[in-house]
């Protein structure tokens, strides 16, 4: 056994909260090393070259999640990563010709366009989410309470670690938190709003990654999980990363190293090894094993660990099956496109560089819109499980980082809701057929799109899968809904980061505060791991 067989702590998964949680750990002078299967570093938010001369962040894709903690504690900026924003953030062409845009201090003049009444109301929709996301910001960076089974997020909302920060707020503020996490995002749109391009704009936060209707009640939560961001401290602003998102887990990796921390990549665990009822290294799919003294910490799918990492008979009944029903699949279906010439709009002209090329462009004009496709995708009733009329961000990061594409040429991302994570014949007999579909649908409103058209790659729920290890594609690690927020993600007993078994921690997008690229599960798991150590210095 070589001598480098033995380390104070095991990270399984060198995705970015793996790189998080393994500096945090570091920093205390533990021994740490990352195993990451693929041949680079970075988990779901990389980026790589996808046709000759052409780099884009291949799934994750656009910044403003990320914690300032994390930026500046792990000295992000000084290892590199630079981020620009967006003029706006998005730019919706409409079916009757016209265009609405959000965001950039333009959103109150488009609203005005369709009705006085919503430009008023603007101010004190805004105003009530600024309320409610103050609290949440500081709830995402907090630990949740274990609670007992049968407990959901009323019961966690009533907990005494919660309590004492929701004491300081009025009543009006509480029943728009209560609302915002039990209520469906049409529903609250429809509840403030009567413009359909406004509550489009706002309601797609709902379904991205979220294989679901905006009328499903709890999507009001994963709109409002989108909206807890920032980009240079300008709140809910989205920005892009110079380098692509690669450049974030480069900059993560780059303060590892300077800690000590040893990253591995090619380095495909097959198994945990659990003895005497402890996880005590892992097993790597070219034979050799890592033993590990203080633990192993998994940053990775819960479902993929439990059923395929840990050996199912270290998991009692219940967890077993429980973890057997946890919620995985998205319906998204991610592309990367090459083009010789940026889009010319339908609704605005040209293809020289205009500010609407460097926002959020959304193809998809209403909540009917978005609820069609999700009923169109699931019914699998005219197609084998996509939706004929898919909803489509596009996102063309060439327009704000020259780096990433040929002169005079870009990149664009598409990332597209809804397919089936299931489809009849599965997913490699149609992803091509898909992939067109979706470029078609982007034609139909830049009708220069696809003759623009150099080269694309494409990645299915099972591409997602397979790649990047999200079960279902899930992008989250698990559906963010009421059954698997808070105190029961991923089960109840184990919000706290601590595994089903001793020295075995979760640090991933499937614990608490969900997916996204945040680090806060990286840097919350590492403080409860140096806390049963008794180590310092912890993050706060």
């Amino acid at each position: 056994m070589s001598a480098d067989a033995v380390h104070d702590v095991l990270i399984v998964g060198g995705g970015h909260n793996g790189l998080v949680c393994a500096a945090y750990l570091a920093a205390t002078g533990l021994d740490v090393r990352v195993l990451e299967r693929r041949g680079i570093v970075g988990g779901a938010a990389v980026t790589e070259e996808f046709h000759p001369g052409f780099r884009n962040s291949t799934c994750s894709y656009t910044v403003s999640l990320l914690d300032p903690a994390v930026i500046r504690e792990l000295r992000l900026a000084e290892h590199g990563l630079r981020v620009v924003e967006r003029p706006f953030s998005n730019f919706l062409p409409l079916p009757d010709g016209r265009a609405f845009r959000l965001g950039g201090g333009l959103t109150a003049a488009e609203v005005a366009a369709y009705s006085t009444r919503d430009a008023e109301r603007l101010h004190a929709y805004e105003a009530m989410l600024g309320r409610v996301v103050v609290v949440l910001r500081e709830l995402m960076r907090r630990t949740p309470p274990n609670l007992d089974e049968g407990m959901g997020v009323a019961d966690w909302l009533a907990s005494w670690q919660v309590a004492r920060r929701l004491r300081g707020l009025d009543l009006a503020t509480r029943r728009d938190l209560l609302a915002l996490f039990t209520k469906s995002a049409g529903d609250l749109l429809d509840g403030w709003f009567e413009c359909e391009p406004l509550k489009a704009a706002l309601g797609w936060d709902s379904i991205v990654g979220n294989f679901a209707s905006p009328y499903t009640p709890g999507s009001a939560y994963v709109l409002l999980h989108h909206v807890f961001g920032e980009v240079n401290g300008r709140q809910g602003a989205w920005g892009h990363a110079i380098g692509g998102m690669g450049a974030i887990t480069q900059a993560m990796a780059h303060e590892c190293e300077a800690r000590g921390v040893r990253i591995d990549t090619n380095a495909e665990v097959a198994q945990v090894r659990v003895a005497n009822g402890r996880a005590h290294g892992v097993e790597l799919a070219d034979g050799r094993v890592l033993h590990a003294r203080r633990a192993v910490v998994a940053n990775v799918n819960p479902k993929l660990l439990y059923q395929r990492l840990v050996p199912r008979g270290a998991l009692d009944d219940d967890t077993a099956q429980r973890i057997d029903g946890y919620r995985c699949g998205s319906g998204t279906f991610r592309m990367s496109v090459a083009l010789a010439e940026l889009p010319d709009f339908a609704c605005a002209p040209g293809t020289a560089l205009q500010p609407h090329h460097q926002s959020g462009i959304l193809v998809g004009h209403s909540l009917e819109y978005f609820e069609r496709a999700y009923f169109d995708a699931r019914s699998k009733a005219h197609n084998p499980g996509w939706a004929r009329e898919p909803v489509v961000e596009l996102v063309i990061a060439s327009t704000l980082d020259h780096s990433l594409a040929p002169p005079g040429q870009h990149v664009a991302s598409l990332f597209c809701q809804h397919v089936n994570p299931e489809v009849d014949g599965g997913w490699d007999a149609h992803r091509d057929t898909v992939a067109n579909l979706m470029i078609d649908t982007v034609d139909r409103v830049a009708p220069n799109f696809r003759r623009s058209v150099l080269g694309w790659s494409a990645l299915s729920p099972l591409d997602l899968e397979r790649e990047f290890g999200l079960v279902g594609g899930d992008i989250f690690h698990g559906a963010l809904g009421l059954d698997q927020l808070f105190s029961a993600r991923p089960l109840l007993g184990q919000a706290d980061y601590r595994g089903a078994i001793p020295a075995l921690y979760l640090c991933g997008s499937g614990t608490h505060p969900g997916g996204g690229v945040t680090g806060l599960p990286g840097r919350n798991a590492a403080r409860e791991l140096l806390r049963d150590l008794r180590r310092s210095p912890r993050p706060n």
